[in-house]
């Protein structure tokens, strides 16, 4: 790290003209650390990271070159199609997670033209003079040039979550956030020369892995495994039959094709893109399409009070004494600690306290308080719980006049009367949002507003009183989030009284409140949960709940839209937050509600969970299907003395079979299938390869024998037959494996599922028919065999229903949870996006 320029007034930024800034950005750049825009040849080149497609591309090569021209044309049509075909989806669904991110705006205060004016983000450069206050992100890499007891947390960038201190002459970097104190600092460096910048971009090529993706990546493991043994025996069977080497393997690497679901990328972000689209149109924006699935897994949403299970629209209500009677002091004293600019900044993205001290500041001026003579302030902070300010008054002596929290200022003031507890138990039984305000004598010489360094002896004054109502159809939100498998628990910096009654007015389960200053133990997760509402906890309480209940196993989603929100937003597996939320939560968190709505959380998670279920069944139905025609077609080549299939038609039927089931997204779920969160379950997937796997082989020697024993094929009919048979039956199959219900007919399919699985089959009929078959070596079909091949579709059909009745329970048994790590730089790095 460099070493910062020194500071002083005379080298210290006035701030840049409009005219100066537009200039400046035009030659440097907007402020973005890394381009997401979508690239269609980048994700063309990405398919090619299967190793046994670059084979067979390889082995394409060589076979036009020794004179097979048909063949390689024929394999590198197919492989054009599949390629193209998922690049195409990849693509889509790459400019459905960039248009999420352009809805999506961010902003800076920074001085243009002599005032203090909010810009976008990436409009930021160098030479400006940005304004950093409680829940601001460092726009650009700056110099301090006046602070204010400024701490930053930095953890984006050096890992370390304990704030640092930053004072005058200081660097403050980009992505850092301001969670104390306040600032002026000096643009020194923008976008991808910043130090952000450079750790973001390293991040471009690589995407954080869900734990679906690393399930699968572990299955793909055992597929490899059995793809090497059939293309061995293949191999070896050929060597032993004397067959053409080169045809052999390319059957061979044919099989190893059919065998993993290749179009599984597709499907996948086929499936993604669909749940955020529909996700979108209510409301709810995902920045990044891996969270859909993530969603699916949810059993826990931690969430705040205010503005979730409340309406969020706090309004002032009365400023009381001691004896719970009306005192303006009360609200003059309050009107003193309100920050100068709390009205400039706008409502967007506004944390409690601003929303507060805006309801003070109305108040006061609407019952016409003189503002008092301020000499300084410290602003709220959410360790201390409180904001302050030193007052001169009109004879010159000074005092401190304290805001905050009942359950801070009131034990720090002496000769509290009863009466006083009194009144404050009474307004929060009544669900009320209650500040305490106290007061202090100080000598003259008295500079800061802390009242600890002043040492000053406080009084209390009185209470500001404000009113929250529980949020119009919150109750019916909380039932349906109940009905999914979700519990809910409600943290909160306030009151635990206030908490409770609020909570179990909306059906949220209560056994008793949870303090933030209990939470300790090693059975804290189970605590939580039994309590349901966890009380008075600080910004970093928030984060041990939600650490903890993962460690037990829970999948955590965590809502929220304050600055002292965002380390839990980070440990969460799905951070939730809200378009008006502070900057600092929304970029922390995955997924965006346009409206704080619990109703859109569970329609979220229901979201991703039918995304999660089509997504399975694809991988359930390829790979048992693919198993099981694979399996068959290596036991034919060991015993047949000509190939079952020829590589060229081996590719055909699995793009055929592949082309059909990208309807899968599409699909209708069970609503008992939506009932549980969501689990990537290895074991499950294995058990249904290895049961339903086999049947569809029995099948297929069933029409071997027919083949052999009584048509008496020769080599062409043979491979004819066995196409149009295998297609046909993995084709179907879909409408018995789609649903756990028996029989599968009591659930009604999707249109498109339906047409798709119904024209792979009438294809697979149509292409020994039509003038393709000759060209892949099919020669014409009899109705006698056609006859026997719809015989033998329908006793699988059977035969699979009675297994799925057998077997279904155990397959679909729900895993223990596990977790993945997700690199939360990508996610800040969202808010240096590029502009469009």
């Amino acid at each position: 790290m460099t070493t910062p320029p020194v500071v002083t007034e005379a080298s210290r930024s006035p701030g840049l003209s409009a005219t100066d800034a537009a200039r400046r950005l035009a030659v440097d750049g907007p402020n973005v650390v890394a381009s997401s825009s979508p690239n269609l040849w980048r994700i063309v080149g990405s398919q090619f990271r299967n190793v046994v497609l670059v084979l067979l591309l390889v082995t394409a090569a060589v076979s036009g070159a020794l004179g097979q021209v048909q063949d390689a044309v024929v394999i590198l049509v197919i492989l054009a199609l599949s390629v193209g075909l998922g690049a195409w989806n990849e693509y889509r669904s790459a400019l459905v997670s960039s248009a999420m991110g352009d809805r999506l705006r961010h902003t800076a205060r920074v001085l243009r033209d002599d005032a203090w004016t909010t810009v976008d983000v990436r409009s930021v450069v160098v030479g400006d003079l940005a304004r950093l206050g409680v829940g601001s992100i460092v726009p650009a890499d700056c110099v301090v040039v006046s602070a204010t007891d400024l701490h930053c947390d930095e953890s984006v960038l050096s890992g370390e979550s304990r704030p640092v201190a930053r004072a005058t002459g200081d660097r403050v970097l980009q992505g850092a956030v301001v969670v104390a104190g306040s600032a002026e600092a000096e643009v020194r460096a923008t976008g991808a020369r910043t130090e952000f910048g450079g750790i973001a971009a390293g991040l471009r090529t690589r995407a954080p892995e869900t734990s679906f993706q690393a399930g699968l990546a572990r299955f793909s493991v055992v597929l490899v495994w059995i793809a090497v043994v059939l293309m061995l025996l293949i191999v070896v069977s050929g060597i032993a039959f004397s067959r053409p080497l080169l045809t052999t393997v390319l059957f061979a690497l044919a099989i190893a094709v059919g065998v993993t679901p290749q179009l599984l990328p597709a499907v996948v972000s086929t499936a993604l893109a669909a749940g955020a689209r529909s996700l979108k149109r209510s409301d709810v924006l995902v920045k990044r399409l891996v969270c859909v699935e993530d969603l699916g897994g949810v059993d826990v949403l931690v969430t705040d009070k205010t503005g979730t299970l409340t309406s969020g629209g706090l309004r002032f209500h009365s400023a009381i004494g001691q004896d719970g009677r009306p005192d303006p002091r009360v609200l003059a004293a309050a009107r003193a600690t309100v920050p100068d600019d709390v009205a400039a900044a706008g409502a967007a993205g506004a944390s409690i306290a601003d929303v507060l001290d805006r309801e003070v500041l109305a108040a006061a001026q609407q019952a016409g308080i003189p503002t008092m003579d301020v000499a300084a302030t410290q602003p709220f902070d959410h360790e201390h719980m409180r904001s302050s300010a030193l007052v001169e008054k009109a004879d010159g002596s000074r005092e401190i006049l304290v805001k905050g929290a009942p359950d801070v200022v009131v034990p720090n003031c002496r000769d509290v009367p009863s009466t006083a507890v009194t009144v404050l138990d009474r307004l929060r039984a009544e669900g009320h949002r209650v500040l305490a305000v106290a007061a202090a004598d100080v000598d003259h010489d008295t500079r800061t507003a802390d009242p600890d360094a002043a040492g000053a002896a406080l009084a209390l004054l009185g209470f500001v009183v404000f009113e929250d109502p529980p949020r119009p159809g919150v109750a019916d939100a909380v039932a349906a989030l109940h009905g999914l498998g979700v519990r809910i628990v409600v943290v909160t910096g306030d009151d635990a009284v206030v908490a409770e009654q609020l909570a179990r007015s909306v059906g949220i389960p209560v056994e008793f409140p949870l303090l933030g200053s209990e939470m300790s133990g090693s059975e804290l997760a189970g605590r939580v949960l039994t309590a349901g509402v966890v009380a008075r906890v600080r910004p970093a309480d928030k984060a041990v709940v939600v650490r903890a209940l993962r460690a037990s196993g829970r999948t955590v989603a965590f809502l929220g839209d304050g600055v002292n929100d965002a380390l839990a937003l980070h440990a969460a597996d799905v951070g939730i937050s809200v378009l008006s939320a502070t900057d600092v939560a929304r970029d922390a968190a995955d997924v965006v509600l346009l409206d704080k709505d619990l109703a859109a959380v569970a329609t979220a998670v229901r979201t991703g969970r039918r995304v999660f279920a089509n997504t399975l069944k694809y991988v359930m139905m390829g790979t048992s299907s693919n198993i099981g025609n694979m399996l068959s077609a290596a036991v034919a080549a060991s015993f047949l003395p000509f190939l079952p299939m020829l590589p060229a038609q081996v590719l055909l039927n699995n793009l055929v079979y592949d082309l059909g089931q990208l309807t899968i997204p599409t699909d209708r779920v069970d609503p008992e299938r939506l009932a549980a969160p969501s689990r990537w379950d290895v074991g499950a997937v294995r058990r249904f390869m290895l049961t339903f796997g086999p049947v569809s082989s029995l099948f297929d020697f069933v029409t071997f024998a027919v083949l052999l024993g009584i048509v008496h094929a020769g080599p062409d009919e043979f491979r004819t037959v066995w196409f149009v048979e295998s297609l046909i039956t993995q084709s179907l199959v879909v409408f018995v494996i789609r649903t756990n219900r028996v029989p599968s007919w009591r659930s009604r399919p999707g249109r498109w599922l339906a047409l798709g699985a119904l024209g792979s089959a009438t294809v697979a009929i149509a292409i020994p028919l039509s003038p393709l078959g000759p060209l892949v070596g099919f020669s014409s079909l009899s109705w006698p065999l056609l006859v026997t091949i719809g015989v033998i579709a329908v006793a699988y059909l059977a035969l699979v229903e009675a297994l799925k009745a057998l077997l279904f329970r155990f397959v679909f048994r729900q895993p223990s949870a596990t977790h993945h790590a997700t690199h939360h730089v990508r996610r800040a790095a969202a808010r240096f996006g590029p502009s469009r």
